[in-house]
């Protein structure tokens, strides 16, 4: 019995379509989707010679109910689109194609905004480049898929659209995922107490001297394939700079309010290319819950005895919420707010997070009480490698914080100590190419996990004076390669940027309410006049310590769960807690990727905009100082650092 198409739509593709099955299958024919399809369809083809964005949410809805697998076809702006090839109670439908093409097209606002207006007035009605030799093309690339299809090609379990250039003829196909907050095919669980707990699992180190469970090259294969894409990819473009002093490659996260860029940087291009996008994936999952639907919607008094109180991770002072214009309201425990259920490994049990703390895009809604930056958003090949990463980075921002506010007189530790070979080299390449010297300080706190403050001093007359980094790891000498890898993606590339801009920087110097970026924090210090703020750490009458005297944590465990028990248990003792929101996607669940959310209560969130400042609530600040012998007492809120900080 011959199989059963059905094509719906007017015009030469759909023509043509008609003219080519007819000769192998039983075809039906319909203009619209008005009239009453066949009992059993094999495949479905819907094809126009313009752009029906509505045509093609009716074939969702309606293919959907049938259950009938179909493929689209269509020209737009002097493009043929054919694909994707949906097949109905799976993830990744037509929906989630032009979500991707249109948010990864650089004219994505005018795109969204005319595919709107298509969607009220009924589509377009005729496009300038369906020509006859291009619908011919694109009825051959069509043809070509409907026999791969009515074949059984198991390809099609990966989503693919091919864009046609209708001038050229010249044809690609293009990958893309299923998007999660699809509202046609989603199928994303309701957030719950059961999918916030965690139980610890073995995850045992690739080599016994790594801090991974996976390596590099075991993502080598997936990561570009599965994200990088320049027409539908969750990323979609990357760049190589050749300007800095060590190989950086940046990758592109498009986002509808704009470009994200993050970057990877390494002693290798290809491990910066990987590493680039990783720290993509990490934003992404970080910007809003796309691996379960929030439901919990209600105030902090009504959910007290099962939620953390804002309060303790830090908050703006009241002054600060008066001040005119300011982005924020004070926090309110009657008023209801969307809260996510994350992980206390203190309390051990299940415990409700704002969604704001949790995503960091959020802290800009109505609701807002503070802006929560991806401090503590972490990426790892398990679960257990996320959620250690994630206590690293709090840890490292929070060292740097508590020496700046406090204005600590850090021990300067001598380079030349350190026992690796690397390092040294980069070291001494940072000297050579960059022209600057490096200062390394002892951040480490009272929890004892290895810290660096970073510090590169320039040696020309010209370009940034100083840039300021930080590291935090069990190894320290991983902790300094990551603050100078972080330092030298600063240097040279940011001169002309300080030239141009040098009076607007000399006017925060000395109105730190004009710090209001996250670039003038850094730039503010690119500054000559700058220095003599970091004068409490730059003096240079202290002898050198070594890294052998300096740091006393060690770590001979093969598995990475053990090295972060080890973490836990030390911040048991301290009596702070780790709060873990699981922010994993089904983009990176695919390919065994894990990405966290950490919260230490007590510890200092990284701010950006010297207004924006949060040390409310956050007592440590005031206590830790004295504790490590800096201080004879403890400090009060007058003696803080009132400068900017200096973290880039």
């Amino acid at each position: 019995m011959s199989a059963v198409m059905l094509v719906v739509g007017e015009g030469l593709l759909a023509d043509r379509m008609c003219e080519e099955l007819s000769s192998q299958y039983m075809v039906f024919r319909q203009s619209n989707f008005g009239a009453i399809v066949p009992g059993r369809v094999d495949l479905a083809l819907v094809l126009h010679d313009a752009w029906n964005p509505i045509v093609h949410q009716k074939a969702e809805e309606m293919f959907r109910q049938t259950n009938t697998p179909w493929l689209r076809g269509f020209v737009t702006f002097g493009e043929g689109v054919v694909g994707p090839f949906v097949q109905p109670g799976t993830p990744g439908c037509s929906q989630c194609a032009e979500m991707r093409r249109i948010i990864s097209a650089r004219d994505r606002r005018e795109l969204w905004k005319i595919q709107k207006r298509l969607e009220l007035s009924g589509g377009m009605q005729q496009e300038a480049w369906a020509s006859r030799s291009g619908i011919l093309q694109m009825a051959h690339l069509i043809g070509a898929e409907v026999q791969r299809i009515m074949n059984g090609d198991d390809s099609y379990s990966e989503r693919k659209v091919c864009f046609i250039n209708l001038k050229t003829l010249k044809s690609s196909w293009h990958r893309f995922l299923p998007v999660p907050l699809c509202q046609v095919c989603s199928q994303l669980p309701d957030d719950s107490p059961a999918m916030a707990r965690i139980s610890l699992q073995q995850s045992p180190k690739f080599t016994s001297d790594s801090y991974r469970s996976r390596s590099l090259d075991d993502l080598n294969n997936v990561l570009v394939k599965d994200y990088l894409d320049n027409r539908t990819g969750l990323l979609n473009d990357k760049m190589v700079n050749l300007v800095h002093t060590f190989a950086d490659v940046s990758v592109n996260l498009p986002l509808f309010e704009g470009d994200e860029g993050t970057a990877g940087r390494t002693n290798s291009y290809a491990v910066s290319e990987l590493t680039a996008i990783l720290e993509g994936l990490e934003r992404y999952c970080g910007l809003e819950p796309r691996g379960k639907k929030t439901v919990v919607h209600d105030s902090y008094n009504h959910l007290k005895n099962q939620a953390l109180n804002p309060i303790e991770v830090g908050v703006h002072a009241k002054e600060q919420y008066e001040r005119p214009g300011f982005p924020f309201t004070e926090f309110d425990p009657d008023f209801p707010i969307d809260w996510v259920w994350g992980y206390s490994f203190l309390q051990e049990r299940p415990i409700l997070v704002p969604e704001l703390l949790a995503y960091y895009s959020l802290g800009g809604r109505s609701q807002g009480f503070v802006y929560e930056t991806s401090n503590g958003c972490a990426l790892g090949g398990s679960l257990e490698e996320a959620i250690f990463y994630g206590i690293l980075e709090v840890v490292e921002r929070d060292s740097f914080l508590m020496t700046w506010y406090s204005q600590m007189s850090l021990p300067r530790m001598d380079p030349a100590s350190i026992e690796d070979q690397e390092l040294q080299l980069m070291i001494e390449r940072m000297r050579a190419v960059g022209g600057y010297d490096l200062y390394l300080y002892n951040s480490t706190m009272e929890h004892g996990i290895p810290s660096i403050m970073a510090i590169a001093k320039n040696r020309k007359q010209k370009g940034m004076n100083l840039i300021c980094a930080a590291g935090s790891h069990l190894d320290p000498v991983r902790a300094v390669k990551t603050a100078v890898h972080e330092l030298a993606g600063m240097m040279l590339s940011l001169d002309e940027k300080l030239e141009a801009n040098e009076e607007e920087y000399i006017q925060m110097l000395d109105d730190s309410s004009l710090v209001q970026q996250m670039d003038d924090h850094g730039m503010l210090y690119g500054l000559p006049q700058a220095e003599e703020r970091l004068q409490f750490l730059l003096e240079d009458n202290r002898p050198l310590r070594s890294f052998e005297e300096e740091f006393k944590w060690g770590s001979e465990h093969l598995d990475l769960t053990e090295d972060l028990q080890d973490i836990l248990q030390e911040f048991r003792r301290l009596n702070l807690d780790v709060i873990v929101v699981d922010q994993t996607t089904p983009e990176t669940l695919r390919n065994g990727l894990y990405c966290v959310k950490v919260l230490i209560p007590g510890m200092l969130p990284m701010t950006f905009g010297h207004h924006l400042t949060r040390v409310t609530g956050l007592e440590r600040v005031y206590r830790i100082p004295m504790e490590l012998g800096y201080s004879n007492e403890p400090l009060t809120a007058e003696q803080l650092n009132p400068h900017p900080h200096p973290f880039p």
